[in-house]
């Protein structure tokens, strides 16, 4: 926590110094590009002609809509960089589908070195040691580009716009994930209609590592992280050799804006050219129609969503995670977040915060506002907390075991009187899976403490009595996208578990306790 304090007196330091130095527009021999390869460079917002008070209300915005960080870079400066506790920036992220626009990067990169002779190669053609069902005219003409452009046609049930994403349930069971994506019916001749189907980008990262014979993973360390400043990151696999590749990539939002610089650069970096020609400018200039009731202008290519009204385009996960791109304003925007947002009202509030394309007279009032927010956003609010009764004790130490159920918990061990307050918890995605072990502390004094980092993230827990026999457990997972709520209502012997599944759906399973005094 001290050292918390001490990052945020830096930065708002920082911050107000750099406003008083000058409000003169920035040098003609500034206009090249400056490259973060090694380390970002920071600017007040009036230095790149944006307005700081306009960024004061932003963050938060982000602070009441469960953002966990929001950064903004124009001109290649940071210019904002805000983190909202007890998310702190050396904790990776997990961005869901921005992974999507990555593999699509490592697909450009495989046609860029021609290793990968065209985009209209057929899918087919790389899976023909498979026997592969529903096999038909159709299905042989889906090629790389319609993959990228999710018109794929393959039969896809994914919710994206509500209701469960069957699709995705059924291939996690399965026990070969490239041959549930191939065996597919067709439900569209490819080109025919957008669908966003995960399993596009999973082929596609199959067929990074058929290609290269080193996993999409592998590949990006490589030709991607590496030349962009990178560390290699962690990003989950499906298998051996296997990358996930829609979704599972973990990276710091200074790191995912690199990704966004090199799209706004056109795919070049420090004179090198790491995308092909043509590349970002077909993703800029969509034709695809996405049909989203939420907002019917969206067009969708190469893994990139675009919004002609704003005129920027961006990599999408879900809630939220969001890396986007406003060429017009040489503007890269980094959000990471635990619910789902509005990517017109995001886009319009970052642009609307710039005011000129050159630098503005200092904005001390601003500066201060924008400094007062950043450090608001970083300093965790203690929430109420109840008073502790007996029943504490009385199930301290105690394993409450749980039959099947919707929130994936099977047992639980809370420790609430030893000095050290911790729980233990065992927890499986799927019956078909092996059970994952977790423990930690949990804090009793409405703020949560963070335990040990897991490939999804940090596990942070606090607890509160609400009345004699209910305990309410808050459960975040800090760098993932996961609020959980779980109450415990305690009788005697027996305990009854209630809360909502992933897709919202109330549960309540009981059990009974095991071992403890």
């Amino acid at each position: 926590m001290h050292l918390r304090r001490l990052a945020v007196s830096i930065l708002t330091g920082l911050l107000l110094a750099a406003s008083a130095l000058s409000g003169a527009a920035r040098a003609e021999g500034d206009a090249d590009p400056v490259w973060p390869t090694r380390q970002w460079q920071s600017s007040a917002p009036e230095e790149q002609g944006m307005d700081s008070g306009a960024l004061a209300r932003l963050v938060n915005f982000g602070a009441a809509h469960s953002l966990d960080s929001l950064l903004i870079a124009r001109h290649g400066r940071i210019v904002l960089d805000a983190y909202y506790a007890p998310y702190t920036p050396e904790i990776p992220h997990l961005f869901n589908s921005v992974t999507k626009a990555v593999t699509g990067t490592l697909v450009a990169m495989l046609l860029r070195d021609k290793v990968l002779d065209s985009l209209d190669h057929h899918m087919m053609d790389f899976f023909g040691d498979r026997s592969i069902a529903n096999l038909d005219d159709r299905k042989r003409a889906i090629t790389i580009q319609t993959m990228l452009n999710m018109t794929s046609g393959m039969a896809w049930t994914e919710g994206v716009e509500g209701g469960r994403p069957e699709s995705l349930i059924e291939w996690g069971r399965s026990p070969d994930a490239i041959q549930f994506i191939l065996d597919r019916p067709m439900a569209k001749a490819p080109g025919e209609a957008f669908y966003y189907n995960t399993g596009n980008p999973q082929l596609l990262a199959a067929i990074v590592n058929k290609l290269t014979g080193v996993s999409a993973r592998d590949y990006a360390v490589t030709k991607l992280f590496r030349p962009l400043g990178i560390a290699a990151p962690y990003w989950h696999s499906i298998g051996p050799g296997l990358t996930q590749g829609g979704g599972g990539l973990l990276l710091a939002p200074r790191d995912a804006a690199k990704i966004g610089l090199l799209y706004l650069h056109d795919g070049e970096w420090e004179g090198q050219r790491l995308l092909p020609s043509g590349w970002v400018d077909r993703i800029r200039h969509a034709t695809t129609e996405m049909h989203t009731s939420f907002d019917p202008s969206l067009h969708y290519a190469n893994f990139f969503w675009v919004m002609p009204k704003q005129q920027a385009f961006m990599a999408v996960g879900d809630r939220c995670q969001l890396i986007m791109i406003f060429p017009a304003l040489d503007i890269v925007t980094v959000v990471t977040a635990r619910n789902y947002c509005s990517f017109g009202r995001m886009a319009d509030d970052v642009s609307g915060a710039v005011k000129s394309d050159t630098a503005l007279p200092v904005n001390s009032a601003g500066g201060n506002q924008l400094a007062a927010a950043l450090r608001d956003s970083a300093t965790e609010k203690p929430s109420a907390i109840g008073a502790v009764p007996e029943t504490a004790a009385a199930i301290s130490g105690k394993t409450w075991r749980f039959p099947a159920n919707g929130l994936n918990l099977r047992a639980l061990t809370l420790y609430l009187t030893d000095p050290s307050a911790r729980y233990e918890l065992e927890t499986t995605p799927d019956p078909a899976r092996p059970v994952v072990r977790l423990a930690g502390p949990i804090g009793l004094d409405g703020t949560y403490r963070l335990g040990q980092p897991t490939p999804l993230g940090v596990m942070a827990l606090k607890g509160t009595w609400q009345t004699a026999e209910t305990f309410a457990i808050d459960l975040r997972l800090v760098g993932g996208d996961t609020d959980r709520k779980w109450l415990l209502t305690f009788d005697g012997g027996k305990a009854r578990l209630s809360g909502k599944d992933r897709f919202g759906q109330d549960v309540q399973v009981d059990a009974e306790a095991q071992g403890g005094p």
